[in-house]
């Protein structure tokens, strides 16, 4: 057994009649909680995120380099480093799967 429920073992030990209600309570909460998050879907890993040059974005977009640039205000993956642009790759991959349901 867990060290952790060692205590509450001794107390179900120990308690009076009229209190183990009260823990058999606390105890169904404690499970109903443990099973909620067994039930639970699992919370997506997203990749850790890099940073394209234009060339390698366009690359992946299947775009010109100049497009890129021309649009780049409308596209929501795209990031300024000082005075040149750099693109998400998870930004990227979220517009693409986007692109695909909305033409599918």
């Amino acid at each position: 057994m867990r060290a952790e429920l060692e205590s509450i073992l001794e107390s179900a030990r120990q308690l009076s009649p009229a209190e183990l209600p009260r823990l058999l309570g606390d105890l169904e909460e404690i499970k109903a909680t443990a099973l909620a998050r067994l039930a639970a879907p699992a919370a997506p890993v997203q990749a850790p995120d890099a940073l394209l040059d234009v060339d390698a974005a366009a690359d992946r977009l299947g775009m010109s380099r100049s497009y890129l640039y021309r649009h780049a205000s409308r596209f929501p993956f795209v990031r300024r480093v000082g005075r040149s642009l750099r693109f998400s790759v998870n930004g990227i991959e979220n517009y693409l799967r986007q692109q695909q349901r909305r033409h599918h």
